[in-house]
């Protein structure tokens, strides 16, 4: 039986590509779903300190409220100023009136602490929205060209699947099913040349017996050692 060694090899190299190229396709999906984690984090990043704006104004407006309405009570004890019959009374309704102004004098530093807050934190959200707008520019950018190479891959196994099939159609099918046998065994790799008497895939050397076997190219020759199939480089190639 004539071995079909040209056209095998040939079979190995577009195998060989075939698997490459579909060991980095299935990891896109890995590689768009980091960019899109990476775009979500930025985000996350401005939606926190709009958070922690939001509970800023909160405490601001809780604040400011408090003021108000000790102020208004403040009102109320001056009114009752005018109406108390004793001095008691009187000196009693001034301690609540200082004591609410310090209060409200206490109030107004922490309201203008807040809004000093406010500016730091608004000044965050500003440099993180400038730093997410141009990181997802970036990222955007990626996935576009991650995207196109994906489609140039696949056109690209589609081509190499179509030119694949002309030699298995060269080759008979007791050779085509060793070979993918060992292909599916040896991690994608079927065939090993000899170089020098030696196995190039396990550097085994090879016996002169098992040589002069495979010059005469008359059946497919296994290597003792890794089990792949053996051939000789020609000359010509």
């Amino acid at each position: 039986m004539e071995i079909e060694f040209e056209n095998l090899i040939s079979l190995q190299n577009l195998d060989t590509e075939i698997k490459h190229i579909s060991a980095f396709l299935e990891n896109i999906p890995d590689k768009i779903s980091e960019i899109d984690q990476k775009i979500k984090s930025a985000t996350q990043i401005i939606a926190e300190a709009k958070e922690k704006l939001a509970l800023n104004q909160k405490k601001r407006r809780d604040l400011e409220n408090e003021v108000q309405d000790l102020k208004t009570q403040i009102s109320r004890y001056k009114i009752q100023l005018n109406e108390v019959k004793t001095n008691k009374e009187y000196q009693a309704l001034l301690k609540e009136i200082d004591e609410s102004q310090q209060r409200i004098d206490s109030l107004e530093e922490e309201i203008i602490s807040e809004m000093l807050s406010a500016d730091d934190i608004n000044e965050e959200i500003k440099e993180a929205t400038q730093k997410y707008n141009q990181e997802k520019e970036i990222l955007e950018k990626e996935k576009e060209t991650i995207n196109q190479k994906q489609k140039e891959l696949e056109t690209k196994i589609q081509n190499l699947s179509q030119e694949k099939d002309k030699f298995l159609h060269q080759i008979s099918p007791p050779q085509i099913k060793l070979y993918r046998d060992i292909f599916e065994k040896k991690n994608g790799i079927a065939l090993s040349r000899v170089k020098d008497d030696f196995c190039s895939m396990c550097h085994m050397r090879i016996r002169p017996q098992v040589l002069n076997e495979l010059i005469g190219e008359k059946k497919l020759i296994l290597c003792e050692n890794c089990g792949r199939i053996l051939y000789r480089q020609k000359k010509s190639a």
